[in-house]
């Protein structure tokens, strides 16, 4: 069966819905690893809870900790794999312009479950070594053209109406208060995104002029000067979803400056900040691209527990069924 054929059936079966979940996953992977120059690597499902490795994400969410067996040693599930994706540029070698990417699993347990949320989290991580020169707001836009061009590959492989944008549009959160300002920061996006179709919001984690950053994000990864999210909207939920988080990484200043804004929320004896602030790792940028949202968008679901199998409590559920919303 084709992906077109498949498409064109009014309710696709369970198996037809796996079928097409692989198809997205295995052409984006291939689009995203051809556009980017990208190494696929293994990664680990857990770290060191006193490595530092592990990703803060806002700085409010708990992980998953647990002793490893008679070692006694504290180990996190990794939240996402920022810090550890520019670590191992910098011990396999990689040059500038080359990179890796990586199957990310992890569990957020203090996820506000929802047709977009769940405690499991299945993403591409992915990380490529810029230059000095690079760290600016063009090369950001750059990479994110090609991410959307993978994305607009990925949709033609389907068959059918294309929903996605021909070219995905950029703005400013300050930009996006300004035009919105009545707005909460989620109710800007879907006000934007009923607009435009889809968005690269920049600048996530500075305040802005209400005093609130857009939204929150750890002050140790992402230079929030020179990140950002890419948004799509969303049909059946009449709404902004977000399928990626990226950005042009900390370098020494930008990580002096935002732990400060911060409170200094971290130890910058381990040896991930020391690696940054004695200039030893390389220059990066990088992010997480969500699977499952992902196939979410291309397939029309309305819950995301239709392309992943997760934990929903029985409400949940019974809603589901109620809606004829098949839960994996």
């Amino acid at each position: 069966m084709t992906p077109s054929q498949i498409k064109a059936a009014s309710v696709p079966t369970l198996r037809e819905t796996a079928w097409q979940i692989k198809h997205i996953k295995d052409t984006f992977e291939r689009e995203l690893a051809k556009e980017l120059n990208l190494t696929r690597v293994s990664a680990p499902l857990f770290v060191e809870s006193a490595s530092g490795l592990n990703d803060d994400l806002s700085g409010v969410e708990r992980p998953v900790e647990f002793a490893l067996g008679d070692t006694g040693t504290q180990c996190q599930v990794v939240q996402s794999l920022a810090k550890w994706k520019r670590t191992t540029l910098w011990r396999y070698g990689f040059m500038p312009h080359e990179g890796l990417y990586t199957d990310m699993n992890a569990i957020r347990r203090d996820e506000v479950l929802g047709p977009f949320h769940s405690i499991y989290v299945d993403q591409w991580d992915w990380e490529q070594i810029i230059l000095p020169q690079e760290r600016t707001l063009e090369t950001l836009k750059d990479i994110v053209r090609k991410i959307y061009r993978a994305l607009k590959a990925t949709e033609a492989s389907l068959g059918g109406e294309c929903i996605l944008p021909d070219d995905i549009i950029f703005m400013s959160s300050q930009e996006l208060e300004d035009k919105f300002p009545h707005l909460t920061p989620k109710e800007r996006e879907h006000a934007q995104l009923r607009e435009s179709g889809s968005l690269f919001l920049i600048g996530i984690g500075h305040p802005l002029k209400s005093g609130k950053p857009h939204d929150g994000r750890a002050s140790d990864y992402d230079d929030w000067e020179l990140n950002g999210d890419i948004l799509v909207y969303h049909e059946p939920g009449a709404c902004a979803l977000e399928l990626s988080s990226m950005g042009i990484r900390v370098d020494r200043m930008a990580l002096l400056r935002q732990e400060e804004l911060k409170g200094h929320p971290h130890d910058l004896s381990l040896h991930y900040y020391q690696g940054i602030l004695n200039n030893e790792f390389p220059l990066t940028i990088g992010g997480g691209i969500g699977q499952s949202r992902m196939c979410m968008y291309f397939l029309k679901k309305r819950h995301i527990g239709e392309v992943q199998s997760s934990f929903w409590p029985q409400d949940m559920r019974d809603a589901c069924r109620e809606q004829g919303i098949v839960l994996l």
